[in-house]
């Protein structure tokens, strides 16, 4: 069958205060700290950011309230040249001349004190960028202090906007960290997971690669502040992870948000701790908590990229009960309440207005490569981040083969290729799809999403944590057969036996080591999946994390419709999701391409 429900896998739990590892530097703009504030005990500070280039830039303003609490923000300054703000976050502008006026968004008004809001804007300009040097707060000049008198009169005080009453996570904590660019990965140092890397350096030849950055897998509401009796790898917390990442001199850090109310309807592996009909508890729970954290000032220095829902949306498009025997009830359930939708609408708002990047998941070639399900799946992608608060903006990119193990490239197993005139097209591992490999398929699909009403600067990602495919049985050449399905089978690289097949599998080595800029379109190849986490237990294993038995975990299990009814390939002896699977670890490391 074409339908590969990919249940990724989960990772991470976490505790305050670990020792930090090592990493890799971003660059930013100017700063000049300023003064700011206001109230009846009054006082304010304020950082502004600024990233030139040609006649355009991004700025950035850190807005510390030193005053009484307030439940609404304006802040008031005169540009020194001819810029001209042309969009803003986190906050509301207009401009009149050369004054410009912030204030807050319904959802970030309430400013306690020593509490910190973070808008920022895009802008044009001609001549010299020159940084705006003084500011006011609710009609108070910022002078970096606090004070005991009364407001000043001489400024228009804000009327303000009227607090939130919704469930927003700002208590003045939410903001843009730095300013906003295209690709984050871009000069960028990416935090290395310390637990991570304590645990590929407790194997043998670790080394070599504990020093990968991988993201850090949010997969239930624990994980934020972190679970040290887990059984899964890692106990350390979402913003013990991000203090982990300052310590490092880190400039970037990366997770996978991941808990949707009836999470995984296609597979069992990872169903989580969130019931279908459980969508104010991922808001309210799950996804608010961690807008907070991210936006905490304290991590403005920091470029947050998030991978959004992996395993979702591409299901409510393949895995639906109507699309044939791959089809599941639960599936159902999740299209017809809309709560994959609604979640990864409120996830994308509420992140990027705590100034994270995001990147939604897009599933990889052996899922959404067919023509039904290549359009479809664009067009859900495009209305569901349309309905984003924010909208398409909220999207960085996609990423692709998350968890997977599709190979990044086949040299010789091309869609084009033929053998004794039949196009590989009609063989049984191809099975009609038009992509064999992910780079294409990736490229590809950022055209189909553009197309659908992305903007143009959409990059993409691809996991290569697993897609290399190397060692012995490493084809080096095409096959010299005449038959279609034997030439097809002793040319390809991924070496599964059925693109279906995602749990575990033997043979499958270190693909591609993160990298920038790889290839057209692709702001990255990364480390999604940490290897040596595991996708799911090999048999039935208790545990109290949401983390179910799935028979595609199973090497002796003989398949279903969504891989063909093939046996699996699964390794044996393998613990829950994301729980440290040493065995895989080492083959991963002997089958690495590029080799160790």
């Amino acid at each position: 069958m074409r339908f590969n429900p990919l249940s990724g896998v989960k990772s991470t739990r976490l505790r305050r205060g670990i020792i930090a590892g090592t990493a890799l530097a971003l660059t930013s703009g100017a700063i000049v700290a300023v003064a700011s504030q206001a109230m009846a005990a009054t006082g304010c500070k304020v950082a502004y950011t600024a990233n030139s280039w040609n006649t355009g830039f991004t700025a950035s303003v850190s807005i510390t309230n030193l005053g009484d609490a307030m439940t609404s923000w304006k802040l008031e300054f005169d540009f020194p040249g001819n810029q001209t703000v042309t969009q803003a976050w986190s906050g509301k502008y207009t401009q009149s001349g050369q004054h410009v006026t912030l204030s807050n968004e319904s959802w970030n008004g309430n400013l306690a004190t020593n509490a910190t809001a973070n808008p920022g804007f895009n802008g044009s300009y001609s001549g010299t960028n020159t940084n705006p040097t003084s500011f006011t707060l609710n009609g108070v000049a910022c002078t970096g202090a606090a004070t005991s008198t009364a407001p000043s009169t001489g400024t228009s005080p804000s009327t303000g906007t009227s607090p939130s009453t919704g469930t927003s996570p700002s208590s003045g904590t939410t903001s843009n960290p730095g300013a906003r660019v295209d690709n984050p990965y871009t000069g960028a140092k990416v935090y290395v997971n310390p637990e991570w890397k304590a645990k590929a350096e407790s194997v043998s030849g670790g080394s070599r690669v504990s020093n990968q950055p991988t993201f850090v897998w949010l997969d239930r509401i624990a994980a934020i502040e972190g679970t040290a009796n887990s059984s899964s790898n890692g106990s350390m917390g979402l913003r013990d992870h991000l203090d982990a990442a300052l310590e490092q001199g880190a400039t970037a850090a990366q997770f996978v948000i991941y808990n949707l109310p009836g999470r995984d309807c296609a597979a069992l592996a990872s169903n989580g701790e969130l019931g279908p009909t459980e969508i104010d508890r991922y808001k309210t729970e799950y996804i608010d908590p961690i807008a907070a954290i991210q936006g905490d000032s304290k991590y403005a220095s920091l470029r947050i990229i998030n991978i959004i829902e992996i395993d979702s949306l591409p299901n409510l498009i393949t895995n639906i009960t109507s699309r044939g025997a791959a089809g599941t009830e639960m599936c159902d359930t999740m299209k017809a309440n809309g709560n994959y939708v609604t979640g990864i609408q409120y996830a994308l708002g509420k992140l990027y207005a705590a100034g994270a990047y995001n990147y939604i998941d897009a599933a990889h070639h052996g899922w959404i490569g067919w023509d039904d399900n290549f359009g479809p799946s664009a067009e859900l992608f495009a209305s569901t981040a349309k309905g984003a608060s924010g909208g398409v903006d909220t999207v960085t990119g996609f990423i692709t083969a998350t968890a997977n193990y599709s190979a990044l490239t086949e040299p010789y197993v091309k869609v084009t290729s033929t053998v004794n005139g039949t196009s590989v097209r009609q063989s049984k591992w191809v099975d009609w799809n038009q992509y064999n490999d992910e780079l294409t398929f990736a490229q590809a699909f950022r055209t189909k999403l553009i197309s659908s009403g992305f903007s143009s600067n959409l990059g993409m990602l691809i996991d290569t944590s697993r897609n290399g495919w190397g060692g012995s049985a490493r084809p080096t050449a095409a096959s010299t057969s005449t038959d279609l399905n034997t030439w097809v089978d002793e040319s390809r690289i991924d070496r599964r036996i059925h693109k279906g097949n995602w749990c575990n599998q033997s043979g499958a080595g270190l693909g591609e080591r993160p990298k920038v800029a790889p290839a057209t379109g692709i702001d990255a190849y990364v480390w999604a999946k940490p290897p040596g986490e595991s996708d799911g237990s090999s048999s039935l294993i208790p545990n109290d994390e949401g983390k179910g038995f799935d028979q595609m975990c199973d090497p002796t299990y003989t398949g279903n419709a969504r891989n063909g009814n093939s046996m699996t390939g699964a390794l044996a002896n393998a613990p829950i999701s994301g729980a440290w699977f040493e065995a895989q670890f080492v083959e991963l490391m002997a089958n690495a391409y590029p080799a160790l």
